[in-house]
């Protein structure tokens, strides 16, 4: 059965196909569909994405940067354990309140996947989450500051059914707050 593709539709697919750099709603570029969002960082191309990168804005709870630490991560099925599909090179970092990390995300696969990290503070980081994501064979790169408080954030691949297959990590800031479930080495698998 044949679908009508509508001149709507149309003027999509065209926006997408010569829009190398950022694509978003049809008719509108990144400033004028994002304005209000002044304080929102993205780059958007082929090879990945990059969301909420700072290297400079302080969390409220900071009077300075601790430490500036770079991290490199892969990402692919050559990381994957017994029981998963996928996995990171590592699955837990430790880093001090108040750093600047550096992260650096290397995809060795063909398929896209990302290094999200959420429950960073909102007022700062949109969603409170900083995002990578990296076509396959690609790499991406962005900055952002931790804030001062022992706490375990959440790293993960948000694309459908990666995380349940073996991208999930945690980033512990100081002493932290416990581990997370479910993280490959790090926890125990929890009972479904």
């Amino acid at each position: 059965m044949a679908q009508k593709v509508t001149m709507k539709m149309m003027h999509i697919i065209v926006v997408v196909l010569t829009m190398p750099g950022i694509v978003c709603a049809a008719g509108k570029n990144h400033e004028e569909h994002h304005g209000h969002h002044h304080h929102h960082a993205m780059t958007l191309d082929r090879d990945g994405m990059t969301m909420n990168s700072n290297d400079s804005t302080l969390p409220q709870d900071c009077e300075a940067i601790t430490t500036d630490i770079e991290i490199t991560v892969a990402v692919g099925r050559e990381f994957a354990r017994a029981d998963t599909s996928f996995g990171f090179d590592q699955h837990q970092w430790k880093v001090p309140p108040c750093s600047r990390l550096h992260v650096t995300l290397h995809n060795r696969d063909k398929v896209r996947h990302q290094w999200m990290v959420h429950g960073l503070p909102r007022y700062l980081y949109p969603q409170g989450m900083f995002h990578l994501e990296a076509s396959g064979g690609a790499s991406r790169s962005g900055t952002f500051i931790v804030p001062s408080d022992d706490q375990t954030y959440l790293v993960h691949c948000d694309l459908a059914q990666h995380m349940e297959k073996g991208l999930k990590a945690q980033l512990v800031v100081g002493k932290g707050r416990g581990s997370l479930p479910s993280i490959p080495g790090i926890t125990a698998t929890r009972m479904r």
